[in-house]
């Protein structure tokens, strides 16, 4: 985006970047830099004016997000909340105590809602980390000072899984009267009517839902807290739109409620600073005690039944099993396994022993919901599914994970689907089988056969399929760069953020007259954005 702008300005024209910063980091001018990339003198005089571009578009860039940063959190907290010690009395009635990096990240949640400014915070972690259960201590919180708070989850399946764990959790804690409510987009037209209007009057404090939370039809009555779980499945402009959901005043403003996102798919560090600049982050780096690791099979269609064999013996174990497909139904034009046939075949190869069935997006959401609640509640043993369980589901009785064709699936979303197993006390297992002909994936399947780090895993992920691909970023309304690679050139990322900090501290406003020619550089670049979102 910033390159864009570049290339349209006049070799005669003022360098924006300030003399010092060129200085301190050995960077060419503009106009010399604009020349040699296209016609450059040298080999190192074409690398000079590349490091110099790619610079640019991260030092701008990161700048832009900063200075948005800035303002949200200059905002002031129009829902502040006192800390209230339901929330203690609900965390110390969990079956086990939260981890140390789960009462670190709870502080930092409790500091922001009560303090002077509006909450803008990503909570990342690992698969199994616990972030949901801090989502759900931030409801309760909110509910507790007279708030609304609402959930957005990307998929019906999770969403109906935290409606069914909210509601257990109040209820234990005498809290039913909070009224959490469900709002979806399967829901027939007068369930929608009558939960809007719950939503609408107040009477209900706790709403989770999709994509049927940001319709224009759903009014809240005083919306203190959004929640986005699996944030990189929604667009950026999605999020804000269930944040624009706040209360409006008599003239017509928006009070813009507090903002909490979750990312179960970690993140690198420097991809976390593009996609996430302008949150504050959280990091979830510690797992509950009480999990064992996931041990690791990459394996060929050769030994499939020696899978079988091994998933009926955990089923004799009173133990339940997923088996994940690429494709709903069969294709002439793409060979891979289907979860119709797939279901058929095992239903055929364990018998009346083994109770199997299948799941996919394209089912009745009651349907799905029948399913589900089976399978959590142990009637159903193998449940045959395409990866509409890969976000969040939570069945700590299923200890084995079968993927086929695992070649056609990404590094991180394999680790995603690997994480609904070893959510228990028993040891769980995941086999990753290959289709025929797929043995150039070996390799790049053996980072999870070594690996059950989520971090290690995005990082290699980042490597072989490159940011464009990785979390879907294309897709998410997030500016990638023309010339700059955020893995290749991660220190450049590294300078670039260094230099945009030691900017803000000398000037926040980028007032001074050395730095007008940056500000309007940067306002260009925001200007842009925001058309193009």
């Amino acid at each position: 985006k910033a390159m864009q702008q570049l290339l349209e300005m006049k070799p005669s024209e003022r360098d924006y970047l300030p003399d010092e910063i060129r200085a301190s980091y050995d960077l060419c001018g503009i106009s010399d830099a604009l020349r040699q990339i296209h016609f450059p003198e040298s080999r190192a005089v074409l690398q000079k004016a590349r490091s110099r571009l790619a610079f640019d578009e991260f030092f701008l860039f990161l700048l832009g997000v900063e200075r948005i940063k800035a303002g949200k959190n200059a905002a002031p907290n129009h829902f502040p909340m006192k800390k209230t010690w339901i929330t203690e009395q609900v965390a110390e009635s969990l079956p086990y105590p939260l981890t140390g990096a789960q009462q670190r990240v709870w502080r930092e949640l409790e500091k922001d809602l009560s303090g002077p400014h509006l909450m803008n915070r990503l909570i990342q972690g690992d698969v199994g980390s616990g972030k949901t259960i801090l989502a759900f201590l931030a409801m309760i919180m909110a509910a507790q000072n007279g708030f609304q708070s609402a959930l957005m989850a990307p998929t019906e399946v999770l969403a109906m899984q935290h409606d069914k764990a909210l509601s257990e959790l109040l209820e234990k804690n005498g809290l039913s009267g909070f009224h959490p409510v469900l709002l979806r987009g399967s829901c027939t037209a007068k369930e929608k009517k009558e939960i809007r209007e719950e939503i609408r009057s107040g009477r209900t404090r706790m709403i989770i839902g999709t994509h049927a939370l940001i319709q224009e039809s759903v009014d809240f009555e005083n919306l203190g807290l959004v929640i986005t779980d699996e944030q990189h499945r929604f667009g950026v402009r999605q999020r804000e739109t269930l944040a624009e959901k706040g209360t409006q005043g008599t003239n017509g403003d928006i009070t813009e409620p507090h903002v909490l996102v979750m990312s179960a798919t970690p993140i690198p560090r420097t991809l976390a600073m593009i996609l996430y600049g302008d949150l504050d982050i959280s990091v979830l780096d510690e797992m509950p005690a009480r999990r064992l690791p996931v041990k690791n099979a990459v394996v060929d269609t050769s030994w499939r039944e020696n899978a079988y064999r091994f998933i009926r013996r955990e089923t004799e174990a009173g133990h339940q099993a997923y088996v994940i497909c690429p494709m709903v139904e069969p294709n002439e034009e793409i060979s891979c396994e289907n979860v119709t046939e797939y279901t058929d075949k095992l239903k055929k190869r364990f018998g009346g022993a083994v109770r199997v069935e299948m799941l996919h997006g394209q089912m009745k959401a009651q349907k799905k919901q029948e399913i589900m609640e089976a399978f959590a509640d142990g009637s159903i043993q193998v449940l045959v599914s395409t990866t509409v369980v890969e976000v969040g589901v939570n069945v700590p009785n299923a200890t084995v994970m079968l993927i086929e064709n695992a070649e056609r699936f990404g590094l991180a979303q394999l680790h995603q689907l690997r994480g609904r197993v070893g959510r228990g006390a028993s040891q769980s297992y995941c086999i990753f089988m290959q289709g025929d002909g797929k043995n150039e994936t070996a390799d790049r399947l053996k980072v999870l056969q070594r690996s059950n780090d989520g971090f290690y895993i995005a990082e290699q992920d980042l490597k072989l399929r490159g940011p464009g691909d990785l979390l879907g970023v294309r897709q998410s309304g997030i500016a990638l760069f023309e010339i700059a690679d955020i893995y290749r050139d991660a220190e450049l990322l590294q300078e670039a953020g260094k230099a945009v900090r030691q900017t803000l501290q000398r000037d926040p406003e980028l007032g001074c007259p050395e730095n007008r020619a940056l500000r309007e550089q940067v306002e260009k670049l925001l200007e842009k954005q925001k058309t193009e979102n």
